[in-house]
């Protein structure tokens, strides 16, 4: 073998798969398996497979339509179409519950355990920019790759937090169409995926994860709406924190029941024979069986590692979405409001805690009388609003189409554009409140990177399009100062040639440069480029 297993675990696994065992310890003498999933915000798989030079050694992943198995020897993630954020790589039986999840386009979604951010993008690319995503983690350090791996795929509709579930659900009662809870659990099936899963598993007892898992679904339960579903998924094969867990939900919540999902490719159904005697003489017998309408996922049934998820349903009738889908008419628009700017700071970038409130604006006829004397692309005056501020930037830089109505929210000298329609965050601890845009600084707006990654080419004033082999962007990725010919900046009519450019590969961004007669200056933040 080429792993070394702890005994117990051994002997857990042969109880548990009898005539099965052999080919379950099998499977670890086989290599892992590597998958990425193609970010439809950014680019349709179909396309993304014609500029791939990755496509001979692609194999479907069955159970979604735009993802694949690649060779380890590819390295995807030091390709540009990596950095343009075109592809995710993640674990293929991770794909597994946001399949399940069943996301419609304007639903309102929590990602309860997010990081690093798989699942979150994945929803996201679902949701097609309409409705809302809020990705939280418990674990302070883990939300900082969250956070970046939301924006590099180009993600507007996200909130980002850092909050303990029973705290989020104080906010949020009811509030959820779809939850995804990819629980903390022993890891068990993790182990050929990651060594070091074997040596944390004696810290991560199955007591100890069934007890934060139970925790976990009770608050969960708190913020699910009428007719809305949890998918519950965890990568170990301990009936503990699988069975037992959801059977136990169900005699605490006897309003959810589990959607039965189907043994595809090669999935095994979970067992009810395995919920204690105890639990399983709560539940009536229709409760009881409709475990076995779980999943499990087996290393030695499917390409992936092991993975167990549950559908569960709560009664009552679902939120109708129809007026936030992608054929409404709505009037798009970006509302501004103001915080406070005296809120307690997370660290000299996000802020700890919110206090809602409304900046009182002046009237059109005063804005209007204001603009007059604005001059385009020098510093605004000082009472300038952070609406002109962003318009006038706007006007010269980019031309953003929502995809639905937007808050401009500003905390301290940030400013984040939020679905309409989000519950106060007051009180909560958030690391992104929305799409992360820019900053107001002396009168001017700086855009972000995220802003950079959130548009098309074709909302840009100014862009140039490289191929994923050329030089120029080779040096573009690494940090340096690029210089161009005037006929490769694309423009739109009437505009200057001089001002931030937007930066693509293959007609997705990369980020922001700064254009002054044909050198652009470098606006890639250190932590996103090329190594």
């Amino acid at each position: 073998m080429s792993v070394t297993l702890p005994a117990s675990f051994l002997e857990k696994m042969k109880f548990l798969l009898d005539d099965e065992y052999d080919n379950f310890m099998s499977s670890y003498d086989e290599q892992r398996y590597y998958g990425l999933r193609v970010n439809e915000l950014k680019v349709s798989h179909e396309q993304w497979l014609g500029l791939t030079p990755f496509q001979e050694h692609l194999e479907p992943i069955l159970w979604t339509d735009n993802a694949f198995y690649y060779e380890e020897q590819d390295r995807p993630g030091k390709h540009p179409h990596y950095h343009a954020g075109m592809y995710y790589i993640q674990e293929p039986s991770a794909m597994v519950p946001v399949e399940l999840l069943d996301v419609q386009p304007g639903q309102r979604v929590l990602d309860l355990c997010a990081a690093p951010g798989g699942k979150s993008t994945q929803i996201a690319s679902k949701l097609q920019g309409q409705g809302i995503i809020v990705s939280n983690d418990i674990a302070t350090e883990r939300t900082k790759v969250l956070a970046k791996n939301i924006e590099l795929a180009g993600v507007r509709n996200a909130v980002v937090m850092n909050e303990h579930p029973s705290q989020i659900a104080t906010k949020f009662p009811q509030w959820f169409d779809r939850v995804l809870i990819d629980a903390p659990c022993s890891g068990e099936g993790m182990f050929r995926k990651n060594e070091s899963m074997i040596e944390e598993w004696g810290n991560f007892s199955v007591d100890r994860c069934s007890s934060m898992q139970r925790e976990i679904l009770d608050d969960v339960a708190k913020m699910v709406a009428p007719g809305g579903q949890i998918v519950y998924s965890t990568c170990t094969f301990s009936p503990e924190e699988n069975e037992e867990q959801i059977a136990r939900f169900l005699t605490r919540q006897p309003d959810f029941t589990v959607v039965q999902v189907e043994d595809n490719w090669g999935w095994a159904h979970g067992k009810h024979q395995w919920v204690s005697s105890e639990v399983s003489e709560q539940l009536s017998q229709e409760q009881l069986h409709s475990i076995d309408g779980t999943i499990r996922l087996w290393p030695h049934r499917m390409k992936g590692e092991g993975h167990y998820v549950a559908v569960l349903k709560r009664d009552g009738i679902a939120r109708d979405i129809t007026e936030t889908s992608l054929n409404s008419e709505i009037n798009r628009h970006i509302m501004w409001r103001d915080i406070d700017n005296t809120v307690t700071k997370r660290d000299k970038h996000e802020s700890k805690s919110i206090k809602n409130g409304y900046r009182d604006r002046p009237s059109n006829k005063e804005k209007d009388k204001k603009k007059q004397n604005l001059n385009y692309g020098k510093s605004l005056k000082a009472e300038a609003t952070p609406d002109e501020i962003w318009n006038i930037f706007a006007q010269e830089q980019v031309a953003i189409v929502p995809e639905l109505n937007y808050e401009a929210v500003c905390y301290g000298n940030r400013v984040y554009l939020q679905p309409e329609g989000m519950p106060s965050l007051a009180g909560l601890k958030v690391v992104r409140a929305g799409w992360y845009i820019g900053e107001l600084k002396n009168g001017k707006f700086i855009p972000s990177h995220p802003l950079a990654m959130g548009i098309r080419q074709d909302e840009a004033i100014r862009s140039i399009n490289f191929t994923s082999t050329d030089d120029l962007l080779q040096r573009y990725l690494k940090g340096e100062t690029i210089f161009i010919q005037s006929d490769q900046l694309i423009i739109k009519d009437g505009a200057k040639q001089n001002g931030y450019v937007l930066i693509c590969v293959d007609h997705c961004p990369v980020g922001f440069g700064k254009n002054v007669d044909g050198m652009i200056k470098n606006e890639l933040p250190a932590g996103w480029r090329l190594i």
